[in-house]
């Protein structure tokens, strides 16, 4: 009896950090945030930062 295996997982590289928009507050606390949590090794923080730069609206739809 033959069986059959699944193919191979592939991962992406993880995303670069995103930059905070330029002049917006909630952008910046969060980049300090995120600075923070690195410096205390706290990497699920870290990410949950860049998730968040990355996800906040701002005016004209893009972030």
């Amino acid at each position: 009896m033959k069986t059959t295996m699944d193919p191979p997982i592939t991962l992406n590289l993880p995303l670069d950090p995103p930059a905070p928009a330029h002049g917006c507050g909630v952008c910046g606390a969060l980049a300090r945030q995120r600075v923070q949590a690195l410096e205390d090794g706290d990497l699920s923080r870290a990410t949950d930062c860049s998730v968040e730069i990355r996800n906040h609206p701002h005016e004209g739809g893009g972030s």
